[in-house]
């Protein structure tokens, strides 16, 4: 049977798990509660749609824990281990929520923060009397921002999450789906539609075509994938789309060289949400019994390389205290 509860990996048991039906089953196995269904795909974490295998019974690799796995180890001993288990499954919709992993979750999440904040930064200057000149630096601050990147985003995540409105997984992966859902698609709309933020988004310099990512990346999908489905592939796809997303952002902070704040850090944390994801696989292929999966870890290295010089810059103008500035 082929099931998969979290994000980032596939899931393929080899026998039928207690209290099975032919329509669903609900396992209780320590420390997990998992809901399974017939349907290609249930995501647990919100970046990705895949499950990890499940451990073995006596709990190999326990480490790092995270603070759900914490709150429902208070539970008190009288109350079997099913009960706790149901408590971390309806929480995260999965036991091993490392440290590295719910720490990539927050990064990203930091990152669409510090975008909403740029946009609310340049809408207030339209409301208030600010000087002439404060209002010329805030409306400047949002050219850094490419448009194109957020519509790869937002084709990412409505690809990526098609199960939002049929299978539950977790309150806090149904939250994560809805906020970066909801995020990337008013990011798209303010840039394009509000007057004052479309007013300061730089047209003339943020013209990577962006569409001509689209096509391979579905083309690569449609061959590479671990299962041919419609779920299955456009899951694929939007691993293979947000590896190259960031381009045209890269693109355009050096066509422009000039990186406010804002914009450097939004970059940097979507930089490191994946890096801290990749300690997240090394950490589980460690502690998890055949933990494999290649097309996620491949698209997750050539998305970080794409950072590796973005990165260098970074700290550089960190440790010399000076403004970020990427070569032309």
């Amino acid at each position: 049977m082929y099931q998969s509860h979290s994000p980032d990996e596939a899931v393929w048991e080899t026998r039928t798990p207690p209290c099975c039906s032919p329509i669903t089953a609900v396992n209780f196995y320590p420390f997990k509660c998992s809901f399974l269904f017939f349907s290609p795909r249930q995501s647990s974490h919100p970046d990705f749609g895949r499950e990890r295998r499940k451990r073995n019974r006596g709990g190999a690799g326990r480490g790092l824990r995270s603070p759900i796995s914490a709150f429902a180890d208070r539970i008190p001993a009288a109350e079997s281990r099913d009960r706790r288990a149901q408590v971390r499954g309806f929480l995260s919709g999965s036991a091993e929520m490392n440290i590295f992993r719910l720490a990539g979750d927050m990064t990203h999440l930091m990152s669409v923060l510090v975008l909403l904040l740029k946009i609310h930064t340049i809408k207030s200057c339209a409301g208030k009397s600010y000087p002439c000149s404060l209002c010329f630096i805030l409306l400047e601050s949002s050219s850094g921002i490419s448009l194109k990147t957020q519509e790869l985003y937002a084709l990412v995540f409505a690809t990526r999450y098609l199960d939002i409105f049929t299978d539950f997984i977790s309150v806090y992966n149904t939250i994560m789906k809805l906020i970066f859902l909801g995020s990337s698609f008013s990011i798209v709309w303010y840039i394009r539609r509000h007057k004052i933020v479309r007013r300061s988004y730089d047209k003339d310099q943020d013209t990577f075509r962006h569409f001509f990512l689209v096509l391979p990346c579905l083309l690569l999908a449609l061959i590479i994938n671990e299962k041919f489905t419609f779920k299955e592939v456009l899951w694929t796809f939007s691993l293979y789309l947000e590896a190259v997303a960031i381009l045209p952002q890269l693109i355009l902070l050096q066509r422009t060289r000039n990186i406010d704040n804002l914009t450097g850090q939004y970059v940097f944390l979507l930089g490191a949400y994946r890096a801290l994801y990749i300690l997240n696989w090394i950490y589980r292929y460690f502690t998890e019994p055949h933990y494999v999966h290649w097309i996620t870890w491949i698209s997750g290295l050539v998305q970080t390389l794409l950072y590796a010089d973005f990165f260098y810059y970074y700290f550089s103008s960190l440790k010399n205290n000076v403004k970020l500035k990427l070569p032309a």
